[in-house]
């Protein structure tokens, strides 16, 4: 006997899920400029590599005769594909259907996309636009409600998720509430410019809890989040977003129990650009351009910031150095002098944390005046930040190579130097417990303010002490492995890239700090 009618009906069901909203819901998606789910998962993955989970899983209708009549498919699409034949997991809401606020069966499969990619170790790709849960349907009466006391709560997944394999997300519409909290728990998030917004609650919920009324975008745009922290970076449309996420999974392994990919690179590791002689200013005010140095020092073309608007004294960026995947950090002086602010804080540590989490080798570029200071500074917990900075560097594990580019003050300085660190000089460096303009304004005030001249006297004082500050003796008494010339500093990293390899080889596995939200 045949099951030939029961595999017919199997057929009808997955195709009629795959119409999503139907014509109307997919129509009025291309009218507001984006993209349906089916269509983002074709434009991420490699050409006919998705091979999706749960295609019949659905809502269904039934007559009064128990009769099949149609169903409304899991408006939650998940399953496994391939980014430059790398297998991956990707997921995400489809807002044809119900404004991508999870159906019964979109809920469990959304919940299983971080299952599965933490059970089958590979990275995870959302595709987010929703607004999380409804209050429709919950006030009916009888049944059970809730979930069994012994269920393991939904958020660990997401948190344990987070542990072990890398996690891009990407906000392509309206994203609230629980696809929100999905978002920033990512490794690397990111927005569109024109289409997204990112919300805890949408304007309606807003102004009946406060009383304040607000668009989507005011409340939570581009122009709130690329300052808030709550995204990494901000694509020009949803194909740039895809881009960004396939460069960004490029640097990483698939999880935490392998090492990153080391690639073979046409770009000599002895380069020595001529430019990085001169580029540092003798006058120690005078601003200049840190990612010009991490440009000419990595490998061609293999820079990839983010979080470049978010705590923009500190820059954090992934890159290749002879083929090697590192972390790169480094200071913008155009910004506060290059000081650590709150925000910059928080970002180093989560930038750090994921370096340390995914065995990245470190390089930090350094030109630390200190901590920020004043009355906001201080409202806003600097120390508290900086000091978890701190903490995450001298803890991590990875391997960290740090070039004293210019000033190198305080505490915050601390940050920039993990355990073992191989540190090169360059003769542009001034490093101490303070910056001499401030700290000859406290220690030498009574001196300064008892001259014919303060001005002058104040210079005289400076000069002077600058003379000491010459990095020579800190060469010659081994406080840095070498002092060199700039243009050395790509040859000299490279090498360290050769040596550091059995190092690496070590570090697979989780970690005892995992990188959080």
């Amino acid at each position: 006997m045949s099951w030939e009618k029961e595999v017919t009906e199997l057929e009808r069901r997955r195709h009629l899920a795959k119409q999503q909203g139907g014509p109307e819901g997919i129509a009025r998606q291309h009218a507001r400029g984006r993209l349906t789910i089916r269509e983002r998962i074709d434009a991420l993955l490699d050409p006919g590599t998705f091979s999706e989970h749960g295609r019949a899983t659905a809502l269904p209708d039934y007559d009064e005769n128990d009769e099949f009549t149609g169903f409304v498919p899991a408006n939650y699409v998940v399953g496994f594909g391939r980014i430059e034949g790398r297998r991956v997991v990707v997921g995400g809401e489809d807002f044809t259907l119900k404004g991508g606020s999870p159906n019964a069966a979109g809920l469990r499969k959304s919940v299983y996309a971080e299952h599965l990619a933490s059970r089958s170790r590979v990275p995870l790709v959302r595709m987010l636009e929703g607004g999380g849960g409804s209050v429709r349907g919950s006030g009916r009466k009888g049944g059970t409600v809730g979930e069994p006391v012994y269920t393991e709560p939904r958020f660990k997944i997401i948190a344990d998720a987070m542990g072990q394999v890398p996690i891009a997300s990407a906000a392509l519409g309206a994203v609230a509430g629980f696809p929100a909290g999905r978002l920033v728990a990512s490794h690397f998030s990111v927005m569109t410019r024109y289409t997204s917004q990112v919300l805890i609650g949408g304007p309606a919920l807003v102004e009946r809890a406060l009383g304040v009324k607000m668009s989507k975008e005011a409340l939570g745009g581009v122009d709130v989040h690329s300052l808030s922290g709550v995204v990494d970076n901000v694509a020009e449309d949803e194909h740039d977003a895809f881009r960004q996420i396939r460069r960004f999974l490029g640097y990483l392994p698939s999880n935490v129990w392998q090492n990153a990919p080391r690639i073979a690179s046409d770009d000599p590791v002895d380069r020595m650009e001529p430019e990085l002689l001169d580029i540092v200013p003798r006058d120690s005010n005078a601003p200049f351009e840190m990612r010009a140095i991490m440009e000419m020092v990595m490998d061609a073309g293999s820079v990839f910031e983010m979080g470049r608007t978010y705590g923009p004294s500190q820059i954090t960026a992934l890159a290749r150095l002879a083929g090697q995947p590192v972390g790169v950090l480094g200071n913008d002086c155009n910004f506060y002098a290059g000081a650590m602010t709150a925000e910059a804080a928080q970002k180093y540590r989560r930038f750090v944390e994921m370096c340390d989490m995914f065995h990245l080798p470190i390089v930090n570029f350094v030109d630390q005046p200190g901590f920020m200071i004043g009355p906001e500074a201080e409202r806003a917990g600097t120390i508290r930040y900086g000091m978890a900075a701190v903490a995450a560097a001298v803890q991590a594990r990875v391997p960290w190579a740090s070039v004293q580019v210019h000033k190198g003050f305080g505490v915050a300085t601390a940050a920039h130097f993990g355990d073992n660190a191989y540190v090169l000089s360059w003769p542009s460096v001034e490093s101490g417990a303070l910056p001499l303009e401030g700290g000859v304004a406290v220690a030498f005030h009574r001196e300064i303010a008892a001259s014919e001249d303060p001005e002058a006297k104040r210079k005289e004082i400076e000069d002077r002490l600058r003379q000491a500050r010459s990095p020579f003796p800190r060469a010659e008494s081994f406080s840095v492995h070498e002092l060199i010339d700039p243009r050395e500093t790509r040859p000299m990293l490279a090498e360290w890239v050769d040596w550091i390899q059995p190092q690496l080889e070590t570090l697979p596995g989780e970690v005892r700090f995992p990188m959080r939200p």
